[in-house]
């Protein structure tokens, strides 16, 4: 899957992280970024969990969940067609 680039170019990075450094100190950054990782994983972890649940639970009600994400994908390739000429013109 290809993630969105949220469109921020090298030099706008660059300048956030400059702000960071300039707002934080450099010996506080390592401790930020440290305790952003492992509030991204305890996050992936949870969305694994819940996402496990509801299998189990389709599973147990004898629910086909690949029917739901064939639709699903459905939905995002007509979502990345209607908006597909809007994110080239920006």
């Amino acid at each position: 899957m290809i993630m969105p680039s949220l469109f921020i170019s090298g030099a706008e990075i660059g300048f956030i992280i400059f702000i960071v450094l300039m707002v934080f100190g450099a010996d506080k950054v390592p401790e930020l970024a440290r305790g952003l990782g492992k509030t991204m994983k305890q996050i992936r972890h949870a969305t694994d969990d819940i996402k496990r649940e509801i299998t189990k639970s389709a599973d147990k009600q004898g629910i086909d969940v690949t029917d739901f994400k064939k639709d699903i994908e459905k939905v995002k390739d007509d979502v990345d067609q209607i908006t597909g000429p809007i994110k080239r013109q920006f």
